[in-house]
């Protein structure tokens, strides 16, 4: 159960990551960049713990799975989970403190707020790669 939990967790955060990668960042880039920084700040903040907690859970999941059954697939998909949190703090959390410190009419919001999408597609394939790990010993079966 707990190699289905890590599977189910990494899924979820893959599809809210691909969500934001694919219908919040186009919306955002049709507003206004006063309007963009308030969204995208909001969004970050709701955002913020959903994420940190399933790649964290999913991650741990997979480890478990992997030290109780040496599975390594579940060993590279848990580690995979879990370098989403070093990737946010180092790559993306320096863009995030720019954008939040930025006033809502600064010309650089746009350029942050883009450099942020590019960022989060990583996190977004982080998290398909790890599911497809997770999911390798039910194909396999």
């Amino acid at each position: 159960m707990i190699g289905l939990a890590a599977l189910i967790l990494a899924a979820l955060f893959a599809g809210a990551a691909l969500y934001i990668n694919l219908v919040e960042v186009p919306a955002r880039r049709l507003l206004a960049p006063a309007a963009a920084r308030t969204e995208w700040a909001e969004a970050y903040r709701r955002g913020y713990v959903m994420q940190a907690g399933l790649a964290l859970l999913s991650g741990v999941c997979g480890l478990v799975v992997w030290w109780r059954w040496g599975l390594s697939p579940q060993l590279l998909g848990g580690l995979l989970m879990l370098a989403n949190w070093p990737w946010t703090l180092i790559a993306i959390m320096p863009v995030n403190r720019r954008l939040l410190a930025t006033s809502e009419d600064d010309p650089i919001v746009l350029q942050l707020l883009s450099r942020w999408a590019k960022l989060h597609g990583v996190r977004t394939l982080l998290g398909f790669a790890a599911a497809f790990c997770f999911a390798l010993p039910y194909i396999t079966r």
